[in-house]
């Protein structure tokens, strides 16, 4: 396979991810270069010592397959970069049919994930109540430290890179559940490297030590663990429910409200309650072209 078509697969990756609901894994698996992906990342180990003692820089750039890993990065922040402004317009503009939208590329990856359950046992349904209960403590996780710094940016790549190598979850995803989608679509926006280096570092950190983990998971235990991260889909659901109502939230230091708790709404009880028009119609379409993209994409063998 030829640079420019992993770069081009890269760019996917990227576009996929940051999308909340559509994983870059899943991309990576449907344009085949999935098992070349976690072998690349795998390779990142202490036998890339004997392979500097071999043959230098060299050595350890053929040990990694360093032309696809470099193709495959420069796709995905190419991305990432293009789609930055576009997301942080709509999140200002359009924000209940974008949640809309996220809703039912979501929805529609955890009915995805649901189909590597084979059998639904008591261990299985153990696992799902696991993942869900992980993603009601995750949602409560950052937003609660009550402001945003370089160390919650770090902690937020650490999470969200595994969503890289997990067919089903998508990295914004885990960031919106986290409630900092926004904020790291903005330090793109605005080029903010101290939080960028922060959050690059943490995934940096992340992918390395979580590689290896997750895909002795999926050789092991590859039930239980499509079972849990169903669990914790179903669950992140009520994150982004687009018609909500803001129970809690905080002012940080900085002078901006934090949201630490919302009420989900119906949407006409949301316009009741607000005042504000629901979109009732825009905002189901969206759901449902959604919910079809992510069925179009999914894997026909799966």
């Amino acid at each position: 396979m030829k640079a420019w078509q992993i770069y081009l697969r890269g760019m996917g990756m990227g576009a996929a991810d940051v999308v909340p609901g559509i994983s870059g894994g899943t991309v990576a698996f449907i344009t085949g270069i999935y098992e070349r992906l976690i072998n690349c990342l795998r390779s990142f180990d202490w036998q890339l010592l004997a392979a500097w003692r071999k043959g230098g820089l060299k050595g350890i750039y053929q040990a990694v397959d360093g032309t696809f890993l470099l193709s495959l990065l420069a796709g995905v922040f190419t991305s990432l970069l293009l789609l930055a402004h576009l997301i942080s317009w709509l999140l200002v503009t359009y924000p209940h049919h974008l949640n809309g939208f996220f809703f039912g590329l979501v929805a529609s990856s955890g009915i995805i994930i649901s189909r590597q359950i084979v059998h639904w046992t008591f261990s299985r349904l153990f696992f799902i109540a696991l993942g869900a209960v992980l993603a009601n403590l995750l949602g409560l996780l950052l937003p609660s430290i009550g402001q945003i710094t370089p160390l919650t940016f770090f902690l937020a790549g650490m999470i969200s890179i595994c969503a890289m190598i997990l067919p089903g979850i998508s990295g914004s995803f885990l960031l919106l559940v986290m409630g900092l989608y926004g904020p790291l679509i903005e330090a793109l926006k605005a080029a903010n490297l101290p939080l960028l280096f922060a959050f690059a570092g943490g995934a940096g950190i992340g992918l390395l030590s979580f590689s290896h983990l997750l895909g002795w998971l999926f050789e092991h235990y590859r039930a239980a663990t499509f079972a849990t991260l169903f669990g914790f889909v179903i669950a992140s659901l009520s994150h982004i429910w687009p018609w909500q109502l803001l129970t809690h939230y905080r002012i940080s230091p900085e002078g901006k409200m934090i949201p630490l708790d919302t009420q989900v709404l119906l949407p006409w009880s949301y316009t009741q309650i607000t005042g504000e028009p629901s979109h009732l119609i825009p905002v189901v379409i969206l759901a449902l072209g959604g919910w079809l993209l992510v069925l179009w994409l999914a894997p026909r063998n799966k």
